[in-house]
């Protein structure tokens, strides 16, 4: 079917200085028992194309799930048309772009097929992981759930391009909420589906999927009796399923190029960043090393092209704390005339690429765990977040843990429930004390980052060690 594709697209995509065509077929498959009850299993099978045309300064796009020649002429005659209708009229003069033309295939990691272990099998775990997590009385609502999405792109240009990839992602959750009275608290393994990776059933394995029940419905029951956070201004270590989200809203976010450029600003916000911080902007304390890079085969969102054909590589976006290069595809590095990412990404065939984090990692430092906790003489550990508040400058924040201790004298100490923190972005990572080594470094992630207008919800991947960040404003209550 893909050869007959290409040949198709070959037969349509001349005339105009550039044609491309990206298809893309995905299968996912939600498997979940809630209170030890087997739900509906929730199944879906979806493929499309879209065309994209540069022709003479603009640029249009073309898309459907007729994949028939006729169903291709129709979807390059409506971009050759919105091509023309934008030449001229856009802040980007699209003929400066210069398109890549990959040649090339890719597959992620899949050591043990989904489609090898029979659904009862699949089923089986589950029911006897959510009788795990209803560990006594208190329990009053728990949830064991596997979801998978398979999926397949071929990429294709006019000048001759062709790049096929395949994935396998694996999104795990457990869960236990427990009450007594007015109290009620929930437990997670990484906070919700972060332990996400690409892979098969040997996922599971990795991130302790079925080790962790007991415990986590253990823990949610204890906070019920634990006293509330305090509050004050003190040191702070977060676990890595906190830092995902850390990274997240306050590195990747306001480093998305298009957001700098105005884009978002009607819809999600803009970004406290601007272009002339770049290579001078002390983002955070010389400890702080971020990478964008897609090329960790298990990390969630990793991939050997971008949905607009550029290769990926490893790429430093800060490097001992200074700003250095931002989250921008080739658009919008054309329109900034800065370097970006090859992060040029789309969640369906029916949508655009637009500027998106892939996997946006912290680089693992020097210190272990217990260096960290040594180190504090009047602090909190928190982790798996349950909560998030940021401005619409991705600047002023305030974000909320399931899980608290103590740290008093360099030492854990005790349990406490309903922990929060907040900070401003531009001053929180300059407060980065210390950041622990590889036994601390967690590949997390998440699959459901929002942006842009119609909304696209998409794979991000985060790893991270455990940090230390000092004189934050913590809080307790719910």
């Amino acid at each position: 079917m893909l050869k007959e594709l290409e040949t198709r697209f070959r037969d349509i995509s001349g005339g105009v200085d550039f044609c491309s065509l990206r298809y893309l077929r995905e299968r996912d498959e939600l498997l979940t028992v809630r209170q030890d009850v087997p739900q509906p299993v929730q199944d879906s099978d979806d493929g499309g194309f879209m065309i994209t045309v540069l022709h003479e300064g603009g640029m249009g796009y073309g898309a459907g799930s007729d994949l028939s020649a006729a169903g291709l002429k129709w979807a390059f005659d409506q971009a050759l048309f919105w091509a023309g209708q934008t030449a001229g009229r856009c802040v980007t003069d699209f003929s400066k772009l210069s398109p890549p033309c990959p040649s090339d295939e890719y597959a992620g990691p899949e050591e043990n097929p989904w489609v090898s272990t029979p659904l009862e099998e699949k089923f089986d775990l589950l029911r006897s992981l959510s009788a795990q997590l209803k560990s006594c009385g208190k329990i009053v609502d728990w949830e064991a759930s596997l979801w998978h999405t398979s999926t397949q792109t071929l990429y294709l240009t006019s000048e001759g391009g062709r790049c096929r990839q395949t994935f396998s992602y694996m999104a795990p959750l457990l869960r236990a909420t427990a009450n007594a009275g007015s109290q009620t608290q929930t437990r997670t393994l990484h906070a919700g589906r972060g332990a996400c990776m690409q892979g098969g059933m040997e996922i599971l394995e990795k991130i302790g999927y079925s080790d962790a029940p007991r415990r986590i419905a253990d823990e949610a029951v204890r906070l019920l009796s634990a006293p509330d956070c305090p509050a004050g201004t003190m040191d702070l270590v977060l676990a890595p399923d906190q830092m995902i989200l850390q990274i997240h809203e306050s590195i990747g976010h306001p480093l998305e190029l298009d957001r700098i450029l105005g884009d978002e600003r009607n819809y999600a916000g803009t970004s406290f960043v601007t272009l002339d911080m770049f290579g001078s902007y002390q983002y955070g304390s010389e400890l702080l090393n971020v990478t964008f890079d897609p090329t960790r085969p298990e990390q969630f969102a990793s991939y050997a092209y971008d949905d607009e054909g550029l290769k990926a590589e490893k790429t430093y976006v800060i490097e001992k704390g200074l700003l250095k290069r931002p989250l921008g595809a080739s658009v919008s590095q054309a329109r900034a005339n800065i370097a970006g990412v090859a992060n040029g990404r789309a969640c369906g065939w029916n949508r655009p690429p637009i500027d998106r984090m892939a996997n946006l990692n912290v680089e693992p430092g020097e210190s272990t765990f217990d260096e960290m906790i040594a180190a504090v003489e009047n602090g909190v550990y928190m982790e798996a977040n349950r909560s998030w508040s940021i401005d619409d400058s991705r600047n002023k924040f305030q974000f909320g843990c399931e899980y608290g201790r103590l740290i008093r004298d360099g030492q854990l100490g005790e349990l406490v429930k309903n922990a929060n923190y907040r900070g401003i972005s531009a001053t929180f990572w300059r407060s980065l004390r210390m950041v622990g080594n590889l036994s601390t470094f967690r590949l997390l992630g998440t699959p459901n980052c929002g942006k842009g207008e119609p909304n696209q919800v998409i794979r991000v991947g985060h790893a991270a060690p455990a940090c230390l960040f000092t004189n934050v404003d913590v809080f307790g209550g719910a």
